[in-house]
């Protein structure tokens, strides 16, 4: 897989947030209602990737700075996005190679930490974080309410 810095306003990106965003209506009945903009995901205050196969876009994933506020959201932190391949594309460890992209590039960045809300309906993202090393920390951000939701996070370097 090649993996290309697009930027979240990128058309590929736009596809694939879109069919993210479908995902979360099939399995939590709404789509994400988290703020997003694409300049939160321009350096320095992010980074937003897609993964081609044969140039065809199938993974994205991508990285927003975070400042020191509520729930244990400390300076040096960086929220994971948009974690995503594509139906057709799974099975081929792409998520973690993105992944793994993500975490060199935030520790490059001088970030010390990523961090990340995903939900108890998305068992593949669970075992894939679980397994990367990634722990539970205090909920944060727009679902930190909801039964459903789950953070975690990861020191870097």
């Amino acid at each position: 897989m090649e993996i290309r810095t697009t930027g979240y306003g990128h058309p590929d990106a736009e596809k694939l947030a879109a069919e993210v965003q479908q995902e979360y209506v099939q399995r939590y009945g709404e789509a994400d209602l988290t703020v997003m903009h694409p300049d939160h995901f321009e350096p320095p205050a992010g980074l937003f990737v897609v993964g081609y196969l044969d140039d065809v876009p199938v993974a994205c994933g991508g990285w927003r700075v975070k400042q020191a506020g509520p729930d244990d959201v400390r300076d040096g932190d960086a929220e994971l996005k948009r974690m995503y391949v594509s139906e057709s594309a799974r099975g081929r460890g792409l998520a973690r190679t993105v992944l793994r992209h993500l975490e060199q590039a935030a520790a490059e960045a001088g970030l010390t930490r990523l961090i990340l809300e995903t939900g108890t309906e998305q068992p593949e993202a669970i075992a894939l974080y679980g397994s990367e090393g990634y722990l539970p920390i205090t909920k944060f951000g727009y679902y930190k309410d909801s039964p459903e939701s789950l953070c975690f996070g990861k020191s870097l370097g």
